[in-house]
């Protein structure tokens, strides 16, 4: 029997669920809306945080999906067998309805009964239990139910067996982890005795506390699901192959980028293999990564998502460089016309932003290459100042600021006899990553649960500049993104010329007239359709699903804004005090940046319920 292909257990999965009275809803952008903790949806509960925390969900409290994401963190691992920086994650929701006995029972009945995995082969992991919380019998009790043998549970501490919360506090809880055997022989021991010949390939997390400020946790009120399945490693154990890379959507990319290179017939040379096969293997999941990233809507640029994108991609070219393959322009295009190709039938956006991705990566191509040369006169002048050796901080300027790897580096000192101090080195890029780390941290302080009456006011506020923007610069006006602290909105709108004086005046007083006019705000449900035939604004693209929540702020008399969104909103306008409009400026071509603040305001909020 043919095993199945990455498609058909995508499919598979959504069946499932659904047949098990979850709604399926489309994954997310790779793009986080109103959350600036971080850069990239890095899971499929991600997009979900409002419902998690008790708003009201239009799919219901059971949900499912297949959600793209990225994750840097394993970066330095990307080329073995199974990380990757952009993948597919399955996930299934329980919104304070099923717990651990039916969560554990379906996904138990799909590995082994829709995809035939055999139990044998099967391990899980269960959280061992600490002074915060106690050892998790309960799932491993459940486990034995459903046929996995006691000497296949491993108990882990809360590094390995517990999420969250996402900041610092909110929901979090235990987890419990499902594996296969890749090991040789007859499966032996846990993930807790035999962590490499074990590869996760599910998690379920049991939200059931939530942790104070003062760092205690209490019995959560609403408790959840948040499940999530790695498909390219599911494909990988069922297509009987050795790697994420060899999958039947991925490995035509890999072969693509091993013909281009001038060394693909050293493949047969162990010694040379290795090194070949992970340079290739990165190249393919960093354009990926470009790919699905360009096709959300980001350009390379050095700030945040684009700075990301730019990195992945210059990733891509130096290993590109150690293939031997020529980058000057046309290479990375080739290699997102097959990522393209495989994925368009999943992602169709990834087709209609076809010439947007191109054009995209054939520019920092080329870019990529003046800086290149540009390192080289600069490796030139360090390496004249040098008498047998490069310094450490030397080596790594090159690479922080010209995008020269390491090896680079060491392979042309080595033409002129030179030696590098690759410990040197590596102490300057640690430093730069503990900076890089306590800059993370600062910013991901919030935690992605940060529904804070600020937020919550800013967000609401949002609403209403973009209906404010509408009535005085016109209907070509849309909303192309939104980045929510607690200190301030930024909000991106599409504009061709910058606004007159007179223009954010009018604005700022409308956005004003309506808080003063302490509006109602409600949602009620409405399909897509619907929710256009009444007038609602959104951007109405794959994101949504077949039901929607439309938020309307105004009265009998006077609809001021009336908009599709997830939520939260303040219940009444009056409680957000009073609208500054700090600064209007470019974002991009096409696209101007608002950043403004409320000011005073209800300290304590209600938020905003369901209405007709």
């Amino acid at each position: 029997m043919k095993p199945l292909s990455t498609d058909q257990i995508r499919q598979a999965y959504l069946d499932f669920f659904q047949q098990k009275r979850h709604t399926v809803i489309p994954g997310a952008s790779l793009i986080p809306e109103n959350d600036p903790t971080v850069l990239f949806t890095t899971a499929g509960m991600h997009p979900l945080v409002p419902y998690l925390l008790g708003e009201k969900h239009p799919g219901g409290r059971r949900l499912c999906d297949v959600q793209r994401c990225i994750r840097t963190q394993d970066i330095d691992e990307v080329g073995d067998s199974s990380h990757l920086t952009m993948f597919e994650m399955l996930g299934n929701w329980s919104l304070g309805g099923y717990f651990k006995e039916e969560a554990i029972s379906m996904s138990f009945e799909f590995l082994t009964k829709i995809l035939g995995i055999p139990v044998k082969m099967l391990a899980v992991t269960c959280f061992e239990g600490d002074s915060d919380a106690p050892r998790d019998e309960e799932s491993a009790e459940i486990w034995k139910k459903m046929g996995i043998l006691e000497n296949r549970i491993g108990f882990l501490p809360k590094a390995k067996n517990w999420w969250g919360p996402a900041g610092k506090t909110g929901p979090c809880g235990p987890d419990t982890e499902m594996f296969y055997w890749i090991g040789e022989g007859e499966p032996q021991g846990t993930p807790a005795t035999h962590d490499r010949e074990w590869l996760e390939i599910w998690n379920d997390v049991f939200m059931q506390y939530n942790k104070k400020e003062d760092g205690t946790f209490e019995p959560l009120k609403q408790q959840n699901v948040d499940t999530g399945m790695g498909l390219e490693r599911v494909a990988a154990v069922l297509q009987g192959v050795a790697n994420v890379y060899e999958t039947d959507r991925m490995k035509p990319i890999l072969d693509h980028v091993l013909r281009l290179s001038p060394r693909e017939h050293m493949l047969g040379n162990h010694e040379m293999e290795s090194g070949i096969i992970r340079h290739a293997r990165i190249v393919v999941d960093h354009l990926k990564a470009a790919s699905f990233i360009i096709g959300d809507g980001i350009v390379p640029s050095n700030v945040d998502q684009g700075y990301v994108l730019r990195r992945l991609i210059r990733r891509a070219i130096r290993s590109a460089r150690q293939l031997q393959i020529e980058a000057s322009g046309t290479f990375t295009p080739a290699v997102a016309d097959i990522v393209i190709e495989q994925y368009a039938a999943a992602y169709p956006l990834l087709f209609a932003r076809n010439k947007t991705i191109r054009d995209a990566l054939a520019h920092e191509e080329r870019q990529f290459g003046r800086t290149l040369s540009e390192g080289l006169k600069q490796f030139e002048r360090v390496a004249a100042g040098a008498s047998s050796m490069i310094a450490g901080v030397d080596a790594f300027h090159l690479y922080d600021t010209y995008g020269f790897p390491l090896e680079l580096t060491v392979e042309l000192a080595g033409e002129r006899r030179l030696r590098v101090d690759q410990e040197g080195f590596a102490s300057a890029f640690e430093a730069h990553q503990k900076l890089s780390r306590a800059g993370s941290e600062k910013r991901f302080a919030g935690g992605l649960a940060d529904h804070s009456a600020e937020t919550t006011k800013l967000h609401t506020a949002t609403h209403l500049l973009n209906a404010a923007l509408r009535k005085v610069l016109g209907n070509h006006v849309w909303q192309k993104g939104s980045n929510i602290t607690a200190e301030r909105l930024r909000f991106d709108f599409t504009h061709e010329s910058k606004m007159t004086p007179e223009q954010i005046q009018q604005v700022e007083d409308l956005v004003n007239w309506a808080i003063q006019k302490d509006f109602p705000v409600s949602y009620h449900l409405s399909t897509v359709d619907g929710a256009k035939e009444e007038g609602a604004i959104g951007v109405f693209d794959d994101r949504y699903g077949s039901d929607v929540k439309v938020y309307v702020m105004g009265d009998r008399e006077i609809t001021f804004s009336k908009e599709i969104c997830g939520g939260p909103h303040v219940a009444r306008t009056g409680m957000l005090g009073s609208f500054k409009l700090q600064k209007e400026e470019s974002s991009s071509a096409g696209i101007r940046r608002i950043k403004a603040v409320v000011i005073g305001g209800a300290k304590e909020i209600e938020v905003a319920g369901e209405g007709w």
